[in-house]
This record gives C-alpha cells, structure tokens and sequence, in this order.
C-alpha cells in the first residue's frame, strides 16, 4: 500500500536524485519534474517540465500529498530577485491546496559568532547570500501562515554521497586521485557540518511520513557529521585500496579562482563557514528519526569516494597503483 503520493521539484540535483530514491524505498508513489530524464530513476514516474514554468509544476504537482522543492540554481545566479521569483513560481503552483513543501535549507542564515545552531537559534546573516536565504524563507513563512501550505524546512550542511557531482567530494578533494592525492577542506581542528545525502533524504521522508503531527510552519536541523579535517582525512585513508597522499585544499585558492570563475567568486564569500566551528542540533528530529539512523561517518566516506579510488591507475599487473 502506497504511503502517500511526492513530486520532486529537480529530480536531476543533487538532493532530488537522493530524495527520489528514498521516497521510493520507503513505498511512496514518486513523480519526478525535471527538463530531462536524465538519471532514469527505477520506480519514478516523469514529468519533463521547466522551473520557469508555474503551469509544468503544478502538472507535475498534480494529486501528489507533499511536494519536495529540490530545485537548485547555479551559484552565481541566485541574485537580481532570481532566487526569490523561483521560490514564487512554486507557492503559486502549489496553491492554497494545503500541501506539504520539503525544502533544504542551509547553514548561511547564521553568523560566525553562533557555535551551536538550533531550529530556535536567531538568524543573523552577515552575507548578501544568508540574507537572501533568511528573506526565502520568511516567504514561505508567510505562504503558511495564510493558510496555503505546509512547509517543513530542513537545515543541513555540505552534501556528500555516492554519486553526487558538481559537490566538494569532486570539486576539489578527489580532483588529483588519479595521482594518489586527496584533498581534505577546511582549516585545522575546525569541525564541519557534512550531510551525507542517503541519510538527508531518508530525514526528509521521515518528516513527510509524519507531517499531519507537525505544524504549518516548522523548521528541523540535520545533525549529520561534524567532524574535523583530521577526521576525514583518516576516514579517507581507511577507505583508499592503496596507500594515499592527503593533503588540505589551499582555500585561498579560491579567492584566486575566483579572478576567473563568478561560481568560485561567489563560494569565496562563504569561507566562514569553514573557519567557524557551526555545529547543527535538533533533539525533535533526533527522536522522529530514531536511534541508528545516521551512516557511520567512516562508512559514508568509503561509499563516496570508492568511484574515485576506482578510477586510479592500474599498474602492469592489474593492480591499483598511485603514481
């Protein structure tokens, strides 16, 4: 018996591919919105449909009960009002129908001066970007509380996952693997929030299962793995077949890339998040999703970077080889 109907709004990124898949191990019926059916998901039922258009949403929309808003925007184009007119397009394709919005939500909201971030905690964004997103949210704050939709925000750090692209993992960690080099981020014994994405979508789907228990407006953070450069370094070296070079990716890199690139501009911006210990916490959540929820951090790694180490070189005997 199927648990209820869920388009997925950008079936093709990162979050949506993952939602997908979640949704449809957990029984629901899923319909998936993109402008190609490019992963060919097992199990999805496709809509081909523009985010440009409020009518190709609401056809993908169609009966589904919740609607997971997966969209994503290049990075250097979230400005000039796009982002907010996307935002838009949805609410009015949903309607005052009382559906459930799922919507990924970041850690930019908040300033460095935070340690610890909370659904409760205040938001004071010290970026153009975290203003925009404090601003996208009061949107659909403001779409709940008339009445129209339910939406359910849930906040977490950087993605990983087995075959998520255009992410950290390939951007910049595993650009020299080939080599027997890995790159780990961020500065020495800061800890980080990662979201690994099987586990993120699986917290959406939850949340979905339980909707009707939940107010029209609710905001969840996804603990994930905070863990430090050291500690993904080790988890990397144990899921590497050979021995590896680990070495910090240089972040003034991106400074420098950004002379040439207006996406490692914009990231540029967001190096705080690095710097700054920014750690998400949710007991509500905890207890929605149970105990043993998440993937072992060391678990996760080896599942995102085992593509990487298998495109190593082969020496003459077959085996895998660094140089």
């Amino acid at each position: 018996m199927s648990k209820g109907q869920v388009t997925i709004l950008g079936i093709n990124g990162h979050i949506g591919q993952a939602a997908a898949k979640a949704f449809v191990a957990a029984g629901w019926e899923v319909t998936g919105m993109g402008r190609s059916d490019k992963h060919l998901t097992p199990g999805v039922r496709f809509v081909r449909g523009d985010s440009d258009s409020v009518a190709d949403m609401r056809r993908a929309i169609g009966g589904s009960d919740v609607v997971m808003n997966a969209l994503n925007m290049r990075y250097d184009l979230w400005f000039e009002g796009r982002m907010e007119a996307q935002m838009a397009r949805v609410v009015e394709a949903m309607g005052a129908s009382g559906k459930t919005m799922l919507f990924p939500g970041n850690i930019y909201n908040f300033a460095r001066t935070e340690r610890v971030l909370r659904p409760e905690t205040p938001q004071h964004p010290e970026t153009v970007r975290g203003q925009l997103r404090v601003r996208v949210e009061s949107a659909l704050e403001a779409a709940a509380n008339r009445g129209d939709i339910q939406v359910l925000i849930l906040r977490a750090g950087d993605f990983y996952g087995p075959g998520s692209s255009n992410d950290w993992f390939d951007l910049a960690m595993m650009t020299d693997v080939r080599k027997g080099v890995v790159h780990t981020m961020g500065y020495r014994g800061v800890p980080h929030a990662w979201a690994y994405l099987p586990d993120l979508a699986r917290a959406f789907e939850a949340l979905a299962a339980v909707r009707s228990s939940l107010e029209g407006f609710e905001r969840f953070h996804f603990a994930g793995h905070y863990v430090t450069p050291a500690q993904m370094q080790a988890a990397l070296e144990a899921a590497a077949p050979v021995p590896i070079k680990v070495r910090p990716f240089l972040m003034p890199l991106l400074v420098a890339g950004g002379w040439f690139s207006p996406i490692l501009r914009e990231t540029a911006k967001m190096r705080y998040i690095w710097k700054t210990p920014l750690q998400l916490q949710d007991e509500r959540l905890d207890d929605i999703l149970g105990e043993g929820f998440a993937t072992p951090f060391e678990t996760a790694v080896e599942a995102t970077a085992m593509p990487f180490f298998a495109a190593m070189r082969k020496d003459a005997n077959g085996k895998l080889a660094t140089a």
